[in-house]
């Protein structure tokens, strides 16, 4: 089984670079997005519907910044889905999260997966100045405390997301120049931290601790990607419990059109 995670930083313009050939080549059983920018109508009107895929997309307001989309084969075992969360604060403020709920066969141990579709906050300043590390920190405590009342109530968990931060020095290109940058603030690196306390597992880092020079984010600016000058931000994290069920977790850095790579997850 294969789940694909992709901030695209703008469906509508990375579907006229090929992105439908992309996911037509990776056939992925579940292609969560983030950052897509765009309201339902105009991604069916100015993109194109793939007649393979049903999907959940975000309720939302507001043109140009944000959202999250999950896509999924027809014929897959649904349980339940969601793309508002009115009863969690933050995760409808801009519409960064979006689930479903599903029965793996593969799973062996008859407990359902549930699969969170995250957008994080950036962290920075916004256009009007307003100050928006805090409210970051807590959508962390938000969704750590979500996440642990699903496995409570007996499931799986899969989170999958543009988390805005750099866990370790490894996983950045210049950590000493950026000891003081957003995305690697010592406060947001112990929020990732606190996630991993609370029996979660980075699936990458699980399966290759000391690999270096993987990234999934790099600027648009001074070359730094065909310089490999990058932040590794994107993750797939699962519940201690279900670590023996993951194959392998890869950074697709070969895919271009977005700032971001995909990553991809894969299922024994």
């Amino acid at each position: 089984m294969k789940i694909i995670s992709w901030n695209v930083n703008w469906i509508r313009a990375v579907a006229k670079k090929w992105f439908k050939d992309f996911v037509m080549e990776e056939k992925p059983d579940i292609l969560c997005i983030q950052e897509t920018k765009a309201f339902e109508d105009q991604f069916l009107k100015d993109v194109w519907e793939l007649d393979w895929y049903e999907y959940i997309w975000h309720v939302w307001e507001r043109a140009g910044y944000a959202g999250t989309a999950i896509f999924y084969k027809k014929g897959f075992w649904v349980v339940d889905k969601k793309s508002h969360f009115w009863d969690v604060e933050h995760f409808h403020h801009d519409w960064r999260v979006t689930e479903m709920e599903f029965s793996y066969l593969g799973n062996g141990d008859n407990k359902n997966i549930v699969l969170l579709n995250f957008y994080t906050p950036n962290g920075g300043a916004r256009a009007d100045w307003r100050e928006m590390l805090t409210y970051k920190l807590e959508f962390y405590d938000k969704m750590i405390d979500y996440a642990n009342k699903l496995v409570e109530a007996g499931k799986n968990v899969i989170m999958t997301w543009d988390f805005n931060v750099c866990h370790t020095e490894i996983d950045i290109a210049r950590p000493d120049a950026n000891q003081n940058s957003i995305w690697f603030l010592p406060v947001e690196r112990d929020k990732v931290s606190e996630l991993l306390d609370n029996w979660y597992i980075d699936t990458f880092r699980y399966l290759y601790p000391d690999k270096l020079d993987t990234y999934s984010w790099w600027s648009y600016r001074a070359w730094a990607r065909p310089r490999n000058v990058g932040w590794r931000i994107d993750y797939f994290m699962v519940n201690e419990d279900f670590i023996d069920k993951v194959k392998d977790m890869v950074y697709m850095t070969d895919v271009m059109w977005s700032d971001h790579c995909p990553i991809m997850l894969e299922l024994k």
